[in-house]
């Protein structure tokens, strides 16, 4: 037995001597045979997916700088109204029918909102709603230091209004193109929500061009193009700042979508181009220039399917032209019922809050070119925009209407045929001034004539005050019966104290 394993034997250990002897001479030549200081490298990569055509998105900007810089441009505004007697006029009221008119105590109130310093020389942009009313207005900046502010104007149609106080040298905001805006963009909201210190929060931009209505409690001539985001926004919140990371103004916060009253996600601001355009006529003029293009329309929400089908508006971009007005400047560049606005010089219009906000950046005289779609056919023509009289002349609110501490618009053609008057003068809104300190007129009153001289735009309002050391102003409320009269005093004495 032992014999015969000894051939074998030997067979295997010759057979593993020449393959030991082979290996070490030729291994160079033979690729499939390795050692332990030379291995074969596999091609290894990370796990992800990569692809020339996918968008990419860039990460989380550092909001430091940004932050840092806004907070000293943004102010803390508190208000102060007195309190005052109201008379509540209802004519269905029957003792009031004999007794007269029944009056009403209210409290002092304060408020507390943000602003937002936008010129070294003391000039304060904030919303509306902020200071409507209010008969004492301060700001405290970011160092604490308090000073009194002075409402320069407002523009109840985009909330908007202007404060100033006498101070130089201050901390400014950059006003940013909110034309440059873009969804998913990272914005910061900056202000004093709930009464507490500034307080920076960031989101993205989440829509644009949004209208929420909030903007017709305050005027009929509502102007709504909100920027939507998901920054926290809360009370106090508003008049402060929206800015990008690079630390510009893109937005003035405004309002905020909630059950509650509080976030619940969705915050609103002005967008920065509506807020430059409206701040600078207030500072320079004491009311907005506002144009118009003279064609009637409504939000496409206000149609029913039926008539969005009928008239085609459902497979159609732009804004339906519901009619058109005699002698504006549309009639005049041929603009016709039925017709959709496309652009406005360049800027495609797909939506009624998009043509406001391109409407709201220019004054009347301003020729502005229109795209528009008439029977599938692309037309183009220049329009000269016009104010609310329907003329070019500019409006100013100066001197002693400036004084009343109210701003005021003439009445359009649609309030004239409303009310069945010729003409007049609406206030739109009531502020520190002669008005609230020796009246209990409200916002919304038609004035019709002065020292019993007839008035029906602003421009005969302030020829008939100019000469007037008093004033006795006459007109109605809409929504009541009969006229009023309110008696203004010391016009000439509040001309010297100014």
């Amino acid at each position: 037995m032992k014999s015969r394993l000894i051939p074998v034997i030997f067979t295997a250990a010759l057979t593993s001597v020449t393959t030991m002897f082979i290996a070490g001479k030729y291994q160079e030549q033979l690729p499939f045979l390795t050692t332990s200081q030379k291995q074969v490298q596999l091609p290894v990569n990370y796990a992800h997916y990569s692809n020339a055509a996918m968008v990419r998105s860039t990460p989380p900007a550092d909001f430091q700088d940004a932050a840092e810089a806004s907070v000293k441009a943004v102010v803390h505004v508190k208000t102060t109204t007195k309190a005052r007697a109201v008379t509540a006029y209802d004519p269905n009221d029957f003792f009031g029918q004999f007794f007269g008119p029944r009056q009403y105590m209210l409290p002092p109130q304060m408020g507390s909102g943000s602003g937002v310093v936008v010129s070294p020389d003391g000039y304060i942009a904030t919303n509306n709603h902020v200071v409507a009313g209010a008969d004492q207005v301060t700001v405290t900046f970011n160092d604490r230091y308090t000073a009194q502010a002075k409402v320069v104007a407002t523009d109840p149609s985009t909330d908007l209004a202007v404060l100033k106080v006498n101070e130089n040298n201050l901390s400014y905001i950059e006003i940013g193109n909110s034309d440059n805006v873009r969804l998913g963009q990272w914005v910061l909201a900056v202000g004093y929500p709930l009464t507490l210190d500034a307080t920076v929060t960031a989101g993205i931009v989440s829509a644009r061009g949004r209208s929420i209505g909030i903007n017709r409690s305050q005027s009929k001539n509502a102007i709504e193009a909100f920027i939507q985001t998901d920054a926290a926004v809360n009370p106090g919140n508003s008049g402060g700042a929206l800015v990008n990371t690079e630390g510009q103004l893109i937005g003035i916060n405004s309002a905020i979508a909630s059950p509650t009253g509080s976030y619940a996600g969705y915050s609103y601001a002005i967008p920065s181009n509506i807020v430059k355009k409206v701040v600078n006529d207030l500072m320079q003029y004491g009311s907005v220039q506002r144009a118009y293009l003279g064609i009637e329309y409504r939000d496409r929400k206000g149609y029913n399917a039926e008539q969005l089908s009928a008239l085609r508006i459902d497979k159609t971009e732009g804004v339906y032209v519901e009619g058109v007005l005699a002698n504006s400047g549309a009639a005049n560049a041929g603009i016709q019922k039925g017709d959709f606005i496309t652009a406005i010089n360049g800027t495609p219009i797909h939506t009624e809050p998009e043509l406001q906000e391109q409407l709201a950046r220019y004054k009347p005289g301003d020729n502005i070119s229109v795209s528009y779609l008439r029977s599938g056919i692309t037309r183009n023509t220049t329009v000269q925009l016009r104010n609310v009289e329907g003329n070019t002349n500019i409006i100013k609110q100066q001197g002693k209407v400036k004084l009343l501490g109210a701003s005021f618009r003439s009445l359009n053609n649609d309030e004239k045929r409303k009310y069945n008057v010729s003409g007049g003068v609406i206030v739109e809104n009531i502020n520190e001034g002669l008005i609230s300190e020796q009246t209990n007129m409200k916002k919304g009153f038609v004035i019709t004539s002065v020292n019993d001289k007839t008035v029906k735009t602003v421009d005969e309002l302030q020829q008939v005050l100019a000469s007037s050391k008093s004033a006795q102003i006459a007109g109605f409320q809409p929504g009541s019966r009969g006229m009023y009269y309110y008696g203004i005093n010391n016009l000439d004495e509040s001309v010297a104290a100014d």
